[in-house]
C-alpha cells in the first residue's frame, strides 16, 4: 500500500553561530551541547543562560523571544512555531518542555502525526519561575510573578502571582505582590 504522506529531512546539525540569530543580547551563556534550529527567528536578550543540552527549536514563521536576565537550566526543549516570548527574569528550570503546537487529531482513520498542525503563542511574563521537569502547552499565557511547580503539566494560563502544580497544572495559592 502506498501512502500519501510527505518525505521526512533533517533540521540540521543544531549547530549555529551567534551571528545567526536575529538577536543574540551581551553575556549570553550557550552551555555546550545546546541545540539551536532556525536561529534567524530567535532573539535573546542580555545576560541570558542556557544550560547543557537544551533545545531551542525555532521555526521558519514566528519568534522565539528570550527576555534579558532570564536563566534556562539544563536539558530543556522549547518549540515555537506558534510563538515563544519569555520575559526578563525568568527562572526555567532543568528538563522544562515548551510546546506552541499540537495536532488536531479529528480524523480517526489518518494517523494523529499526518493530522492539521495548530499554532498557539506561549507567553511567559516577566519574574516567573517554572519548576523542573514541568510541561507548558500551546496558548498558555502564565502571568508576571506566578510560579509553576515541578512537574507540572500547564494547559490554561496561569494568574499573575499565583502558584500552580498538578497535573494538569491547578491552582495552589497566591503569591505576595
Amino acid at each position: 500500500m502506498k501512502d500519501n504522506f510527505p518525505e521526512r529531512f533533517s533540521h540540521g546539525s543544531g549547530t549555529v553561530k551567534p551571528s545567526e540569530f536575529a538577536r543574540l543580547g551581551k553575556n549570553v551563556v550557550l552551555e555546550p551541547g545546546v541545540l539551536v534550529f532556525f536561529p534567524e527567528s530567535i532573539e535573546i536578550g542580555d545576560r541570558v543562560y542556557i544550560g547543557h543540552y537544551t533545545i531551542l527549536k525555532g521555526y521558519h514563521k514566528n519568534r522565539m523571544i528570550i527576555g534579558d536576565g532570564t536563566w534556562i537550566g539544563q536539558m530543556c526543549f522549547f518549540h515555537s512555531a506558534g510563538g515563544l516570548r519569555i520575559g526578563k527574569n525568568v527562572g526555567i528550570g532543568p528538563g522544562v518542555q515548551i510546546l506552541t503546537s499540537s495536532h488536531e487529531g479529528k480524523d480517526l482513520n489518518v494517523p494523529i502525526i499526518h493530522t492539521k498542525l495548530v499554532f498557539k503563542e506561549v507567553i511567559i511574563e516577566d519574574e516567573c519561575d517554572i519548576g523542573v521537569g514541568s510541561i507548558i502547552l500551546s496558548g498558555v499565557t502564565i502571568g508576571r510573578g506566578a510560579q509553576v511547580g515541578a512537574g507540572a503539566v500547564v494547559t490554561k494560563n496561569v494568574e499573575p502571582f499565583s502558584v500552580v502544580a498538578g497535573v494538569p497544572a491547578r491552582l495552589i495559592r497566591y503569591r505576595k505582590e
